[in-house]
């Protein structure tokens, strides 16, 4: 059995720990991106909710909607108006859309309370 003396285990060990950091660093260089997306700020997380918020509320009230071909139109143009404005990043943009959204779903919302 060899024995080695105490400066040359102290450096095996050093260059062992120095390598293992190079090794998960190399590692998480090499992690793929989140599946949930690129991290967003804290004003575009609540502008989501919000939509999502909207979304939720055009899809409850639409099932009061007796006609089974009105209430599908009702979902599709809904549908179709979230999706042509799902790229927008712009935090005004988000806040005027959704603004909008809200005034317009709550004329139709009147609309429904009157069939």
């Amino acid at each position: 059995m060899r024995w080695i003396s105490q400066p040359a285990a102290t450096a095996c060990v050093r260059s062992l720990h120095h390598g293992r950091n190079r090794f998960f660093a190399s590692e998480a260089a090499r992690r793929p991106k989140s599946r949930f997306g690129p991290t967003v700020s804290l004003e575009h997380f609540l502008q989501r909710g919000k939509v999502l918020s909207l979304w939720r509320r055009v899809l409850r009230d639409t099932r009061r909607i007796a006609d089974l071909e009105t209430r599908a139109e009702t979902r599709r143009m809904a549908k179709d108006e979230f999706q042509r404005n799902k790229d927008v990043k712009d935090i005004s943009q988000i806040k005027y859309l959704i603004s909008t959204g809200k005034s317009q779903w709550d004329a139709t919302e009147r609309y429904i309370d009157g069939l």
